[in-house]
């Protein structure tokens, strides 16, 4: 049986997991690099897929690292990870310029690390759309 320690230690390793990939992949995206230049060129989104791709990923490293807004930050990161790993499969190929799949690789940690996070934190995300709908009905 799993202590709450133990648990605990899991959750943040997830949570930091994910975060510090998509947080260490931003520099790159905002500075356009050459590698994030040809992957979304590719992908016919440079440049604006490149900038919205990293600021949607810099808001979900955020939310994750939040404690009350981690389902929401896996949620994201979940469909941002879905987006790359669907783009490797059909346009990109598991090797990015001879990076050896490291990027592919990348994507589905963060994919896994989120939805395991989300998962576990499903009650906050359902809590969380029911005061978003109640705030915005009423």
């Amino acid at each position: 049986m799993i202590t709450y320690k133990q648990f605990n230690i899991l959750i943040w390793g997830l949570r930091l997991l994910a975060a510090i990939i998509m947080l260490q992949t931003l520099f790159f995206k905002f500075t356009a690099a050459p590698e994030s230049v040809y992957i979304f060129s590719r992908l016919g989104l440079e440049p604006w897929g490149r900038i919205g791709t990293g600021i949607m990923e810099l808001i979900a490293s955020v939310l994750l690292l939040i404690p009350r807004t981690t389902s929401i930050g896996a949620f994201l990161a979940a469909g941002i990870m879905s987006g790359a790993i669907f783009s490797h499969l059909t346009k990109l190929g598991i090797v990015v310029q001879d990076d050896g799949g490291l990027l592919f690789i990348y994507a589905l940690l963060v994919f896994t690390s989120s939805v395991i996070l989300f998962i576990t934190f499903r009650k906050q995300f359902i809590s969380f759309f029911k005061l978003f709908r109640h705030a915005i009905y009423h």
